[in-house]
C-alpha cells in the first residue's frame, strides 16, 4: 500500500489538499461560563458561551459600567438619544428604558428624550415609503413614553449659521463633582418624600410628548433643493460625508433648541473600528479621538457620548433577536458603482472580511483607537477652527507642502444662481476663499461638493461672516503701524 504524501510525488501528487476542519469539541450543548448550569445559547468570543439569562445580565452590566466609568452624565440632566432605527441605537434605547424602570435596582437618573432624522429623500425612498417608515418609527417612539422629536433632513437647509459655532461651555461657576451631584440629587429626592417615583421632568410612561400621530413630509420644493445638493456632489465618499455633517448639525440644533445638554449616539465597537480606518484614509488622523471616543465636546454646550462603543455588532444582533427589540432599517445611499462605491463601504467590507478569518481584528483596531489623545482637535480661537467639523485647523508647519495641492484656483461664482437665492451673502463668492477656513480632510470633501450655489445656506452664510471678519482684522493690523509712526517721531 502506498503511503507517500502528495508533496513527495506519491499517490497524492497533483491533488489539492483538503481544507482541514476542526472537529467539534463538544457533541452536547456547552454549559454557560457564568452560571455553569444553563445551556449556552450563543458564543460571543472563543470560550465565552452564555445562556440567555446571563447574556442579558452581561449586556446590561456593560452599558451601565460604561456610563458609570466615565461619569459625564449628571443626575437630572436632559439627554437626547439620537435614533436611526438600526440595531445599535434600538438596543441603546432598550437599555435606557430598562434603566429607568421601577424594577431596576440602581436606576438611571437622567431625563431622556428621543430624536429621529428622516433621511428617506436622499436614500432613494418614494413619498409613500417615507410615510410608511415614519409611521413605523413614530409607533416605536410613542411606545417608549419619552418625549420625542421627528426631524426631516430637509430642515438642515433652514439651519442658522450659529450651528457652525461652538456654544458656551457653561457658566463661570465651577461644576460640582459627580459624587457631589449624585448626593445632592438623592438628598433632594428624600426632601420631596418621593424617592420611588420616576426622574423629575420625565412625565408618566403612558403620556408621550411629541408631534401629531400622522407624520407629514416637508414641502416638495425643499425636497428638490436637498436632492439637487446631493446630486451636485461628485463622489459617493463626499456624499457620505455630507450626509453625516447635515445629520449631526440637525441633531445638534434639536438639542440646543430643546434644552438638552448631552446627546447619546449608538455607534457600536464594529462601527467605531470602521470609522477609525475610514477617517484615517480621509485625512482626519488628528481628530480620531474626538470622532470615535466616548466623549465628543467640540460643540461646547452640547456633549456627544457613545455608550454602545464597547459592544460588537454580533452581541447587539443576538440581544435584539433574543429579547425582541424592534428595528427599522433604512436603505443605504443609492450609487451606480457596485465595486468600491465609497471609502466608507470599502473600509467596512475590508474590516468585516478580516473579522471572519481573524476574530480579533475589530477589537484590535478599537483598542488602538483608545490610546489616542483628543488634544490635537482642540482649537483656542475661531480662526483656528474648521468651518465644517469645528476641529482645529491642521494646516501649520511642515504639512503646508502636502496641503498646497488642495488649494482651488478658479473664477468667483456669482451669488443668486441655483436654489439658494435667499442666502445673506452678496456680490460674488470664490471657492478659494473657503479653503483657509477648512481642515485638510474637509478641504478634500469641499472640492467634491459641487457649485457653491447648491451648498446649504447656513454654511455659506457662516463662511462669509468669517471671511469678512478676517478682512477687518487684516485691515486693522495694516492701519495700526501707520498711526504709531507719528508718535514715535
Amino acid at each position: 500500500m502506498c503511503e507517500a504524501a502528495g508533496d513527495d510525488g506519491g499517490c497524492g501528487a497533483g491533488t489539492a489538499p483538503e481544507r482541514r476542519r476542526r472537529a467539534p469539541t463538544h457533541s452536547h450543548p456547552r454549559p454557560c461560563v457564568k452560571c455553569g448550569q444553563g445551556s449556552a445559547a450563543l458564543i460571543i468570543r472563543l470560550g465565552d458561551a452564555f445562556c440567555r439569562v446571563c447574556f442579558r445580565e452581561y449586556f446590561v452590566h456593560k452599558f451601565r459600567a460604561m456610563l458609570g466609568k466615565n461619569r459625564v452624565i449628571f443626575p437630572g440632566e436632559k439627554v437626547l438619544l439620537a435614533l436611526s432605527g438600526g440595531p445599535a441605537s434600538s438596543a441603546m434605547l432598550r437599555q435606557v428604558q430598562e434603566g429607568l424602570s421601577r424594577e431596576t435596582a440602581k436606576r438611571l437618573r437622567f431625563i431622556p428624550g428621543l430624536v429621529y432624522v428622516d433621511e428617506g429623500a436622499v436614500r432613494g425612498q418614494s413619498a409613500a415609503q417615507r410615510e410608511q417608515s415614519l409611521a413605523r418609527m413614530e409607533t416605536l417612539l410613542q411606545a417608549t413614553g419619552f418625549p420625542y422629536h421627528l426631524a426631516h433632513l430637509e430642515k438642515a437647509l433652514e439651519l442658522p449659521a450659529s450651528i457652525l459655532r461652538p456654544g458656551p461651555g457653561g457658566s463661570g461657576k465651577p461644576s460640582p463633582s459627580y459624587k457631589d451631584a449624585v448626593e445632592g440629587f438623592i438628598q433632594q429626592q428624600r426632601q420631596e418624600g418621593d424617592g420611588d417615583t420616576l426622574v423629575p421632568g420625565l412625565g408618566t410612561r403612558d403620556t408621550p410628548v411629541g408631534p401629531p400621530a400622522a407624520p407629514r413630509l416637508p414641502p416638495a420644493t425643499r425636497t428638490q433643493e436637498l436632492l439637487r445638493l446631493f446630486e451636485a456632489v461628485e463622489t459617493p465618499t463626499a456624499r457620505e460625508e455630507l450626509l453625516q455633517m447635515l445629520r449631526t448639525h440637525l441633531i445638534l440644533q434639536t438639542a440646543r433648541t430643546r434644552g438638552y445638554t448631552k446627546v447619546m449616539t449608538g455607534e457600536s465597537c464594529t462601527r467605531v473600528a470602521i470609522k477609525l480606518l475610514t477617517n484615517l484614509a480621509l485625512g482626519r488622523g488628528a481628530f480620531l479621538a474626538v470622532d470615535t471616543g466616548f466623549v465628543d465636546n467640540r460643540h461646547g454646550d452640547v456633549m456627544v457620548v457613545r455608550p454602545m462603543r464597547d459592544y460588537m455588532a454580533k452581541e447587539i444582533a443576538f440581544y435584539n433577536h433574543f429579547f425582541d427589540v424592534p428595528t427599522v432599517i433604512a436603505p443605504p445611499l443609492p450609487t451606480k458603482r457596485r465595486e468600491k462605491p465609497s471609502v466608507h463601504r470599502l473600509m467596512e467590507r475590508f474590516l468585516l472580511g478580516l473579522q471572519e478569518d481573524f476574530p480579533s481584528t475589530i477589537s484590535t483596531v478599537y483598542r488602538t483607537g483608545e490610546k489616542l489623545s483628543p488634544a490635537p482637535a482642540k482649537a483656542s480661537s475661531e480662526s483656528q477652527r474648521c468651518l465644517l467639523c469645528l476641529c482645529a485647523l491642521d494646516i501649520a508647519g511642515e504639512e503646508e507642502l502636502a496641503l498646497e495641492p488642495t488649494l482651488i484656483m478658479e473664477e468667483p461664482e456669482p451669488v443668486g444662481n441655483g436654489c439658494c437665492q435667499d442666502t445673506p451673502a452678496a456680490g460674488v463668492e470664490s471657492r478659494a476663499a473657503f479653503i483657509p477656513l477648512l481642515c485638510y480632510s474637509c478641504r478634500l470633501t469641499f472640492k467634491e461638493l459641487g457649485p457653491l450655489a447648491t451648498l446649504p445656506p447656513y454654511v455659506r452664510a457662516e463662511a462669509q461672516r468669517r471671511i469678512r471678519r478676517a478682512e477687518l482684522e487684516l485691515q486693522s493690523q495694516e492701519v495700526l503701524p501707520e498711526d504709531e509712526e507719528p508718535g514715535k517721531s
